[in-house]
C-alpha cells in the first residue's frame, strides 16, 4: 500500500491527484491490473470526471453545494454535517484499471480528491494488484 498525503487549503476544494495515481502505478511495476484509491476520511470523497476545463471542478461543487445546502437544521455538533452528506454522495474510493504500466483513463479523465471540510492535511491510499 502507498500513502500520499494531500494539503487542500479551501473548505471545498478538487484536487487533481491523477499524477500520484500514475506515479503509484509507474513504480509498482503492475504491467495489467487495477489501482484501489481509497480516501480514509469522512468528510473527503475521491472521484474520476473531466480534467482539461477547471469549469467542471467549479461546476461540480456548486452542484454539491446546492444539493446539500450549510443552511439545512443538522444535528450533527461538530457544524460540519453538509461534508458528510456530500462525502457520502461521492463515496471515498475508486478503482482504476491498469494496461500497458497506466492507469486507463479516457482522454479528458483524472482522479480528484474531494475536500469538504478543508483546509486540512489528508491522506490517500493507493493499492496497485497485479492480474
Amino acid at each position: 500500500m502507498i500513502t500520499y498525503a494531500v494539503k487542500t487549503r479551501k473548505r471545498n476544494e478538487l484536487v487533481d491527484i491523477t499524477d500520484l495515481v500514475r506515479k503509484a502505478v509507474s513504480e509498482s511495476g503492475v504491467a495489467t491490473g487495477q489501482c484501489l484509491i481509497y480516501v480514509p476520511h469522512t468528510t473527503a470523497g475521491i472521484t474520476i470526471n473531466e480534467n482539461a476545463d477547471p469549469s467542471v471542478k467549479s461546476d461540480l461543487l456548486m452542484a454539491l453545494g446546492k444539493s446539500v445546502p450549510d443552511t439545512y437544521p443538522y444535528t450533527h455538533l461538530e457544524g460540519n454535517s453538509p461534508a458528510h452528506v456530500k462525502a457520502s454522495l461521492v463515496g471515498s474510493s475508486t478503482m482504476v484499471l491498469i494496461d500497458s504500466r497506466r492507469p486507463v483513463l479516457g482522454t479528458w479523465q483524472g482522479i480528484f480528491f474531494c475536500e469538504f471540510d478543508g483546509p486540512r492535511n489528508r491522506k490517500v491510499y493507493m493499492k496497485v494488484i497485479s492480474n
